[in-house]
Formats: structure tokens, sequence, C-alpha cells
């Protein structure tokens, strides 16, 4: 039986690093926003094929939306996948150009949420 004090092993496990699931998951759900706008303003300005875009973009969000939704339960695949994603959101400037620098920044985001995330579940 387990006690009160003791708890079930998923409540800690949800109780584990909350600050860190926090922003990681923050991150990644604005990534989705602006993954999705970047999508019609690089068929329009860049003139890019809507079918090499709209598949690179919808594969992009959907992929940093599942790991935002993850990010409350499995922390670790979410550090591991988000972290793939940062590069190939980074790697999707080859298709548009832009999200060179879109990717650079939400990789900053990405390491800072890490970081700043680790420091304040440290000191709670």
């Amino acid at each position: 039986m387990t006690t009160m004090a003791q708890g079930s092993e998923h409540d800690r496990g949800a109780s584990e690093a909350p600050a860190t699931k926090r922003l990681l998951a923050t991150v990644l759900i604005m990534e989705t926003v602006v993954i999705w706008l970047a999508i019609p303003v690089a068929v329009a300005i860049d003139h890019a094929s809507f079918g090499r875009v709209g598949v690179a973009g919808i594969a992009l969000a959907a992929a940093a939306l599942v790991l935002g939704a993850l990010a409350r339960r499995r922390l670790r695949w979410t550090i591991v996948g988000g972290s793939v994603l940062q590069a190939a959101v980074i790697a999707a400037g080859v298709i548009v150009p832009v999200m060179y620098f879109l990717g650079a920044i939400f990789a900053a985001f990405w390491v800072i949420g890490l970081r700043l995330g680790h420091r304040l579940d440290v000191a709670s």
C-alpha cells in the first residue's frame, strides 16, 4: 500500500522538473505557431513550391506540437526530440532561407529553456 507521503510513481514523475517542462513546452508551442505562419509567407515571397514547403512545414509544425504536448509526461523524449527538431528547423533553410534565421533563434530559446529550467528546478 502506498502512503500519501510516498505517492505513486506517476505522481512523482509529474512533479519532476516542472519549470523545465513548462519552458520547453512553451518554446515548442510558440515554434509551432511560427512554422505555421512561415508556410504561406514562403509560398508568397520566396515563390517556393507549396508542395515542398507545405510538407516540410506541416511535418515540422506537427512534430513541434506533439513534442510540446509530450513535455509533461516524457521529458527525456522531449529533450532529445526537441533538439533534433531544432536542427531540422535550421536545415529547413535549404527550402526557405528565412528558416536559417528563425531556426537559430528557436535553437537559442531551446538552450536557454534547458539551462534556465534546470536552474529553477534545482533551486526549488
